[in-house]
């Protein structure tokens, strides 16, 4: 073989191989970062301190649109994908009116960006005007895609109590999900928890059941795609009664079901941890493989 011809190949192998590990990124633009999965945008981590909190849009699928929704008239405050709490020391951190509450980002660094899975790490303080913070929080998001139809987005939070915290009952706390209407069960879709349950009402309803993981799905555009969250068992309250609604709400909520109607009483310098995995996929949960996917995610 010629030299020159040899190290040409060498060169093309080389860029070739690192084009292919450059698969997952994130960077910082204005007031958000954004996640892509090969120069595509998967999502956006929005971190204005013009909003309630933290929170992801749009949450691309494999067809290239949201899978998840950005509010409404009805409820203003389901912005797509996000984390929060309402009745916490008095505070909102869930609902609409800043003056009510509100998670706001400190710092948020990328840690790793450019391979096989890109990392951010956030840290957020809860507060409002006329009240010292309750609670500090870290997380960890973690971007990847194990398929070509399949995305995972892997949200870790440490919340630290900076003073004693009264929750109220609430079934508005923590990880939460709001399909786009065409996935939800009113546009046609399908929403399923790990034991087969479906919908939000009845017998065999999704409301209020203690569930490792729930999907929704739907057609559009000719092809079936859908999200799914998974709680780690290592989940405080894990797992968690799932509070959900028809129109494309759903949420593992451990604040709506204590005995008695109690608050949750919480001391200065406890810690909540809790993990949550995100899968983004092609199919309804069967031919996604959600159950499947949970049993590996529970062994993390």
């Amino acid at each position: 073989m010629n030299v020159k011809l040899f190290f040409i190949l060498i060169f093309c192998v080389a860029v070739g191989s690192a084009k292919a590990q450059q698969k997952i990124t994130a960077e910082k633009v204005g007031d958000k970062i954004e996640f892509r999965v090969n120069g595509n945008l998967f999502t956006n981590y929005i971190l204005s301190e013009y909003e309630k909190y933290p929170f992801f849009f749009p949450v691309n699928g494999p067809s290239n649109a949201s899978v998840t929704s950005m509010r409404n008239a009805n409820y203003p405050h389901h912005s797509s994908l996000f984390f929060g709490c309402d009745r916490v020391n008095g505070g909102n951190y869930w609902q609409e009116g800043l003056e009510r509450g509100q998670i706001i980002s400190l710092r948020a660094d990328i840690v790793e960006s450019g391979g096989e899975k890109a990392v951010v790490e956030n840290e957020c303080i809860w507060r409002r005007p006329g009240a010292d913070a309750p609670i500090i929080d870290r997380r960890r998001i973690t971007v990847s895609q194990p398929s070509p139809d399949k995305f995972f987005l892997d949200f870790e939070v440490s919340m630290e109590m900076l003073m004693d915290v009264t929750i109220q009952k609430t079934n508005h706390s923590f990880f939460s999900g709001r399909m786009d209407p065409d996935l939800a069960v009113i546009g046609g879709g399908k929403m399923v928890n790990a034991e087969g349950d479906s919908g939000e009402k009845g017998d065999n309803g999704t409301f209020g059941k203690r569930s490792a993981w729930m999907d929704c799905n739907g057609e559009r555009m000719g092809k079936r795609e859908g999200m799914a969250i998974l709680q780690h068992p290592s989940n405080d309250w894990y797992p968690s009664p799932w509070f959900t609604r028809d129109y494309g709400f759903f949420s593992p909520t451990p604040m709506y079901w204590p005995e008695n109607d109690q608050t949750t009483e919480l001391k200065k310098g406890d810690q909540i941890k809790l993990r949550y995995r995100v899968i983004v996929h092609s199919g309804d949960e069967k031919e996604a493989g959600i159950a499947e996917e949970f049993e590996k995610y529970s062994k993390e």
